[in-house]
């Protein structure tokens, strides 16, 4: 399914009203931007063959990451892919969930998570922890 621009930015805006506290309480200092596919530069850069493989990105330094050096940067970014999110999705509700369950796990590198956290997001008590800082 396709829709506008406009439709799907206010999927993004509502869908980020929902994420857990958890998360938005970390962001401070990251935009986030609508493309309609990764450009071929990036693509090459990821090694990925197809536009429709890279649904998000996330670029930047990681919240865990930063020391009392960081201050007075650009922003980091977290960018949507619309087409490819919207790619197998059959209605509204579903390209919704697909954007929840993008902007979730470019957050979750932007707190510093890899791959196998973001995998057991749901059921790691320790993800918490990490979100936290207490790991």
């Amino acid at each position: 399914m396709r829709i506008t621009r406009k439709e799907f930015e206010t999927l993004v805006i509502s869908t980020i009203e929902e994420i857990p506290k958890l998360f938005r309480d970390k962001m401070e200092n990251i935009d986030l931007v609508i493309e309609k596919f990764p450009s071929n530069q990036l693509l090459s850069q990821m090694e990925l063959q197809s536009p429709y493989d890279l649904l998000g990105l996330y670029q930047g330094v990681p919240f865990n990451q930063r020391g009392f050096y960081y201050g007075n940067v650009l922003p980091d970014k977290i960018t949507l892919f619309q087409i490819p999110i919207e790619s197998g999705c059959k209605n509204k509700k579903e390209i919704k969930e697909r954007i929840k369950e993008v902007i979730i796990h470019e957050l979750g590198h932007y707190l510093g998570l890899d791959e196998d956290d973001l995998k057991n997001l749901d059921t790691s008590s320790t993800i918490n922890q990490k979100i936290k800082g207490e790991v």
